[in-house]
């Protein structure tokens, strides 16, 4: 029986199709399958990296964000640009609420610090740690609590003493919601000076730029928020820093003494880190500890953390989860010592 052959390929045919395939190869090979996964097993961005602030411009949690994603585009640590993305409000959980609602968006981090160990525990978010990935501890600094230069409040123990008589009338604003880092921080200094925390005339603000305003403008007695986010107008003279919350002097504020030397036994650490979203790959966390890993050795980094007084504290993912962990236990003790736990899980 006679059987026809299959049509043959013409040669031209089978010569394009082949450079066809080599170019898809190469194309894939070059640019990744489209999801960032290189052929290497790495990943890396496929479009610009947010990193949200979780607060106002201005405070703490800005110029974190602010001094990262600069060092690393100036740097040229990331291929791709870096954009920060203000998300005030909440003390921090209307930020954690952006970011949770993408959890396997690994282009959007954000930059964090105790207050998202604390704030679950006051029932301000119903978020916590858990629900996002950890990528790398940063830095630590502290507290200083401040008063307009023209205030009649010369020591810490002026101010003690003013809540003594009224709390009522002595207001302190802080950059955070009741219950988180400015507020505990105020609320175990005067526990340790002997006062009752839960009459304290807590204002709260949505970031320490905030905070600070209203005391420049009169509008509170004083204001508690993070000594590197006061040290432009500590120099101007435009405020008075009456005592930081580090166990010695700073070396950027060497004229002001720490609350232990005001004979209040009580220190407060600011750690600064960064997570990502819920989802991350393992492959996603390697990146990122990667570049954070190097930028905190770049001479940029150093140069503006010293200015701004904060210490090199780095931690890695597995032992920042592990720093995160403990650190809710410490949480829900120091907020039941000073009457403010509500709720969450320690």
């Amino acid at each position: 029986m006679f059987r026809a052959r299959p049509a043959a390929t013409p040669p031209a045919r089978v010569a394009a199709a082949t450079a066809a395939g080599v170019g898809l190869v190469l194309a894939a090979t070059a640019c990744g399958s489209g999801d960032g996964r290189n052929a290497d097993g790495t990943w890396s961005p496929t479009r610009p990296i947010e990193i949200v602030a979780p607060a106002a411009t201005g405070g703490g949690w800005d110029t974190l964000a602010r001094t990262s994603a600069r060092v690393l585009e100036e740097d040229g640590l990331v291929d791709k640009p870096v954009q920060v993305v203000n998300k005030p409000g909440g003390g921090g959980a209307i930020g954690w609420a952006y970011v949770a609602a993408a959890p396997d968006d690994p282009h959007r981090l954000f930059v964090t610090s105790p207050p998202i160990t604390l704030v679950p525990l006051t029932d301000g978010s119903t978020y916590d740690h858990d629900d996002f990935t950890p990528i790398a501890r940063l830095s630590t600094a502290y507290m200083a609590y401040l008063v307009p230069a023209d205030s009649p409040i010369r020591t810490f123990g002026d101010l003690t003493d003013a809540m003594r008589e009224d709390p009522e009338k002595v207001s302190v604003a802080g950059g955070s919601a009741p219950g988180s880092m400015d507020h505990v921080a105020l609320a175990g200094a005067v526990n340790a000076a002997g006062l009752d925390p839960e009459d304290l005339n807590y204002v709260p603000f949505d970031g320490g730029g905030e905070a600070i305003a209203q005391a420049l403008g009169g509008h509170v007695d004083a204001a508690v928020t993070g000594a590197s986010e006061a040290a432009g107008l500590l120099e101007s003279g435009d405020l008075r820093a009456l005592a930081v919350s580090s166990p010695e002097r700073l070396d950027t504020l060497p004229d002001v003494p720490t609350l232990v030397e005001e004979d209040v036994d009580y220190t407060f650490d600011i750690w600064r880190g960064v997570m990502g979203p819920g989802d991350m790959t393992d492959e996603q966390v390697a990146y990122y500890e990667k570049v954070f890993a190097d930028m905190v050795g770049q001479d940029g980094w150093k140069a503006a953390t010293a200015e701004l007084g904060w210490t090199d504290s780095y931690l890695g993912s597995e032992d920042f989860g592990a720093f995160l962990d403990r650190t809710r236990e410490e949480s829900a003790e120091i907020l039941a010592e000073v009457g403010l736990r509500k709720g969450g899980d320690a």
